[in-house]
């Protein structure tokens, strides 16, 4: 075959969603992607104000979506208060609470599927450990975890009680793991005893 690299740098292939896909999608076509690029142009700070009003719970509504006051360290929905794990569980449990919200394939190619409602209680239990263990509003934590369900129910624990938490790469030795550890003033490290790679176990 002759063709070079050159070959494929170029795609003019179209490829259609499915109309059942287009009913559900968020955005239905270009024409619908087009208008949200023109609002974004004509008003950026109205139209993030528009789309943090549709599609984010608050707690407390902010007045006003961009300070420039101190410019150049612009805010965001600095009034506002909202929680990113609420957003992602709670908001959905009173209308689709046995719907997936995880879908989980681990090494040996078992998938696992967790709703909603199941994740929810997953996280709350956590949330709960984390705090009767003294974790606060702005403390630090270190998730040093294989790519798991658990690593996400971690993940989400942390933002439900406003702690900041810092994903580390699991393959990380313990020098490394220790330098992260006092750099982030961490104050605690969440982890496991041991993952699968490759059909073995790695402690």
């Amino acid at each position: 075959m002759s063709a070079t690299i050159t070959s494929v740098l170029q795609e003019d292939r179209l490829f259609p969603p499915s109309p059942e896909f287009v009913k559900q999608a968020n955005i239905s076509g270009m024409a619908a992607y087009k208008a949200l690029c023109d609002e974004a142009e004509r008003d950026f700070e109205g139209f993030w104000a528009r789309l943090a009003r549709e599609h984010v719970y608050w707690r407390k509504p902010f007045t006003k979506a961009l300070d420039e006051s101190n410019a150049p360290f612009f805010r965001w929905f600095h009034d506002g208060q909202t929680n990113a794990s609420y957003n992602c569980l709670d908001r959905h449990l009173a209308t689709q609470p046995d719907k997936t919200a995880l879908i989980f394939e681990a090494d040996d190619g078992k998938v696992a599927r967790v709703s909603y409602r199941e994740l929810y209680h997953r996280v709350c239990r956590l949330a709960n450990a984390l705090k009767a263990n003294g974790i606060r509003k702005g403390d630090r934590v270190i998730i040093y975890m294989p790519m798991s369900v658990e690593a996400v129910v971690a993940m989400q624990a942390c933002a439900r009680i406003a702690a900041t938490h810092s994903v580390v790469f699991g393959g990380f030795s313990a020098k490394s793991i220790h330098e992260r550890i006092i750099d982030a003033g961490t104050v605690a490290v969440i982890t496991a005893d041991g993952q699968m790679r490759g059909g073995k176990e790695i402690p």
